[in-house]
């Protein structure tokens, strides 16, 4: 009798487990964003741009890019070639909304740069290559939304 109440106990559990491993596995796209953005910054920054986000179970989006930062920041930047990766996507639309984090960008010329951006449990890894200068520290919001196709 008490193994059955143990094997009973011991079900329950497994069963009420199951729907989080299946979501925690759910949320293994594999997703990316290729993007290029014009960027420029006077204590306040803001980018604008486009791209696409292509994730390997073949679905695509096209997207717009804004950004938005406040910080001692100066200069005026053209990312071209940007690409994102993003961890824990379950769905192509879990990429989309808005991303926070602090930057820290020093370049002349051509440089490339890098940051690190988080939406709740999706994250996002940004790395680029540009031309132009910009120098300094921000908080800043990298926003991304559904554009329409253009046909």
């Amino acid at each position: 009798m008490n193994c059955i109440k143990s094997l009973t106990i011991i079900a329950s559990i497994v069963v009420s487990i199951i729907p989080d491993i299946a979501k925690a596995a759910e949320r293994d796209l594999s997703c990316q964003l290729s993007f290029t953005t014009t960027e420029w910054s006077i204590i306040y920054a803001s980018a604008a741009g486009r791209g696409t986000v292509t994730c390997k179970n073949g679905e695509s989006m096209p997207v717009s890019i804004s950004a938005k930062g406040i910080g001692l920041t100066a200069g005026k930047w053209e990312v071209q070639h940007g690409r994102g990766i993003f961890t824990d996507v379950a769905t192509i639309d879990n990429v989309l909304g808005s991303y926070y984090g602090v930057s820290a960008n020093a370049g002349m010329a051509k440089a490339g740069s890098a940051q690190a951006l988080t939406k709740g449990k999706v994250s996002l890894m940004l790395t680029g290559k540009g031309e132009g200068f910009d120098l300094g520290v921000a908080i800043s919001s990298f926003t991304i939304i559904k554009r329409a196709e253009i046909k």
